[in-house]
């Protein structure tokens, strides 16, 4: 690494069409938050950047479905995006966003060089068009079946289900999400990078250049497209929304957002050059400076394919040295899915479990799709917290603080002659800063937070196998080197855990009294390998609290209540309506007598899951009706409720108890039973409906 001067790190632009939920945090911006944390303690240059992508169809077709103007929508994730990142800890040095001003100049500006230095194609085509709407469609305008995998719902730039990248003419049966019509096809004039002319540099750049040294995933992706022959990709849109082409004959069509977006790395580095009095330059063009791309599968091709050819079309910018995409996260089984909101969103896991953001860093990296697609689950995240977090790290942690506190007062005690344990210990302490080094700057993240774990057991071991509290009864001497070898792996722990746990670090480093890495003489990374001591005996440390606490079924149950009522709502989303029934006349419906009434008594009928002995006022009388509702409703809130009866039903017997008649029910989208009631006061029981 030491060949490096500066760090550039890219987090993937998120999409203000939403909020941020776990499969973003573990494909991109939890590892790329370790890394650039890692980097700072152990003393790099380091610029690490993000921004809100606001441009792109997706944009408009949120705007259009909520009924209000695009810059809304943008205003209303950014702000929600930009403090969940905040909340959760991310430690970016600049947070953009795409439609700033300094973005706008800096795309514009990369476009007219190239296209002053002729690296453009002008073509006209056809392409996809709304008869209906009177407008070109964007590639999310439309939607079809995929050519490669057949999946029904394959967008026109891309399938979800694959991850390839497409076309919109090349999906089967295509169809407009504007007005759901079959598009025609109408011819256009656009701007296309030619993509074959970069064929040979990219084969000897990453095929030569990064065979060894990328994931193999992130390179057979690379190595299936470029085998595959490449083509002349599109740079402009038919799109009222996002950065006008800024040259002659380019009226009415935007920057395609697939061209602009990568380039707000750069507008977000000239922001923070601008904010901190800096020089952005260095960063970017720079030969020794280090560029990494954090993102996620469905990215690889425009950040190790696309991106890197438009920088080198402008010859003055460096190439990414990696790009370490993560594979996709599943949650409980199934594919993490915006738009059936089967997902775990970051803002509202802020809320339900507050102040434990690490348990969340610590699950998704101790378990992220690094070479494959992995799946959440809530209870594997209780595991995780409760077997490991609260059982391995935060009780050794507990145990120190409280022993020392109780027996020397707070205060380090001084070491005596080490024994062959101690030594052996100590030299195993100092190995773990290279350890966890290597494994992240193979980005490992995984295999590092395990390591990190490990180094909790050596200090569990430790204390297990010297009993500090059954030695003190016997030698005192010998107790205060236990206790002073133990504060050294605790000290260890709250410098080395920084980058996956940054809140319970900072939580562990007030316990133990030492200064926050921020401080200009706190500890470093590379000390724990070269002091021999890292807190000096007569160091006073402060009371302990607890690092973690411990996660009840109740909890876990509580989210999987929410998923389950999420499944339910799709399914009844995609269900079908009832078909209409078979015609009847008026003196057909004139014989249903349908009444309103007032359930005076309600209990469980014994040995029925799903069935309430009903006592209903019809008005009329007070009579007996057994209703299949006991799974939506508990007798005590239905008690008092106004409803609706059908009470000339033939009675039935079920179970043994006569039923006299049939409240009338229906369902809401979430599939949960719903009263068909009148709401409004003064309706007395017995009136008539009709």
């Amino acid at each position: 690494m030491s060949e490096f001067s500066r760090y550039t790190i890219t987090a993937a632009l998120p999409y203000t069409n939403g909020p941020i939920h776990i499969g973003h945090l573990a494909g991109v911006y939890v590892p790329a938050d370790i890394y650039a944390r890692y980097l700072r303690l152990t003393g790099k240059d380091v610029l690490f950047v993000c921004g809100s992508d606001e441009h792109g169809a997706a944009i408009p077709m949120k705007a259009k479905k909520e009924g209000v103007s695009p810059q809304e929508i943008i205003d209303k994730y950014h702000g929600i995006i930009k403090n969940s990142f905040n909340e959760f800890g991310i430690t970016f040095d600049n947070y953009s966003r795409t439609s700033l001003p300094i973005h706008h100049k800096t795309a514009s500006d990369f476009f007219q060089k190239l296209y002053d230095q002729g690296d453009f194609i002008e073509e006209t085509t056809a392409q996809l068009y709304d008869e209906e709407a009177q407008q070109f469609l964007a590639d999310r305008f439309v939607v079809g079946t995929c050519p490669k995998c057949g999946h029904e719902e394959a967008y026109g730039d891309q399938c979800e289900n694959c991850g390839s990248s497409l076309n919109a003419t090349d999906l089967i049966n295509p169809k407009s999400t504007i007005t759901g019509t079959v598009p025609t096809t109408k011819e256009t004039k656009h701007w296309f990078l030619p993509l074959n002319r970069y064929e040979d540099f990219l084969k000897k750049w990453i095929l030569e250049g990064h065979k060894n040294d990328w994931k193999p995933n992130v390179y057979g992706q690379c190595k299936s497209w470029i085998d595959g022959g490449l083509e002349p990709r599109a740079v402009t849109r038919d799109l009222d929304w996002g950065i006008p082409v800024p040259i002659a004959g380019g009226e009415g069509k935007v920057l395609y957002v697939w061209f602009d977006a990568p380039i707000g790395y750069i507008s977000s580095s000239k922001e923070w050059a601008e904010r901190e009095g800096k020089d952005w330059e260095p960063y970017w063009k720079s030969e020794d400076s280090k560029l990494v791309h954090f993102i996620g599968k469905d990215n690889i091709v425009f950040h190790c394919i696309i991106f890197p050819a438009i920088l080198k079309a402008h010859g003055d910018y460096i190439l990414p040295e990696n790009v370490p995409a993560n594979e996709f996260l599943n949650l409980e089984g199934n594919k993490l899915s915006t738009s059936k909101n089967w997902a775990v969103w970051l803002h509202e896991y802020l809320v339900d479990f507050p102040d434990m953001q690490d348990v969340l860093r610590y699950t998704l990296t101790a378990n992220a799709p690094e070479s494959k697609d992995n799946d959440f689950t809530w209870k594997d995240f209780q595991t995780r917290n409760n077997s490991e977090l609260v059982a391995i790290f935060g009780n050794f942690i507990n145990r120190v603080v409280v022993l020392t506190n109780k027996y020397y007062e707070g205060q380090v005690p001084s070491s005596g002659n080490l024994s062959n344990i101690d030594t052996e210990t100590l030299e195993q302490l100092r190995k773990y800063p290279n350890i966890i080094s290597t494994s992240l700057e193979r980005y490992r993240f995984r295999e590092a937070s395990q390591e990190l774990m490990n180094l909790a057991r050596l200090g569990n071991k430790y204390l297990a196998d010297e009993e500090p509290w059954k030695v003190i009864k016997e030698d005192e001497d010998r107790t205060k080197t236990i206790m002073f070898v133990a504060l050294q792996i605790a000290t260890a722990l709250s410098v080395l855990s920084e980058p996956f746990l940054p809140f319970t670090s900072r939580k562990l480093k007030n316990i133990l009294n030492i200064s926050p890495s921020t401080v200009e003489g706190s500890l470093t990374w590379t000390d724990i390998t070269t002091n021999d001591i890292l807190l000096p005996s007569n160091h006073q440390i402060n009371k302990g609290e607890l690092l973690f606490r411990k996660i009840e079924d109740k909890e876990i149950q509580a989210q999987l209540d929410k998923l389950e009522a999420t499944k339910k709502a799709n399914e009844n989303a995609n269900k079908e309506l009832m078909a209409q029934k078979d015609t009847i006349t008026f003196d057909d419906f004139t014989k249903l007598d349908m009444r309103v009434g007032t359930i005076v008594e309600a209990e469980k009928m014994a040995k029925a899951k799903k069935l309430l002995v009903l006592k209903v006022d019809t008005g009329l009388d007070t009579r007996t009706i057994v209703s299949g509702i006991a799974e939506s409703f508990t007798p005590e809130e239905i008690v008092g409720k106004k409803v609706t009866v059908l009470i000339n039903l033939a009675p039935r017997a079920l179970r043994g108890v006569e039923s006299e008649g049939m409240i009338l029910m229906t369902e809401n989208a979430e599939g949960k039973l719903i009263f068909v009631n009148p709401d409004e006061d003064g309706v007395s029981n017995g009136e008539g409906i009709s």
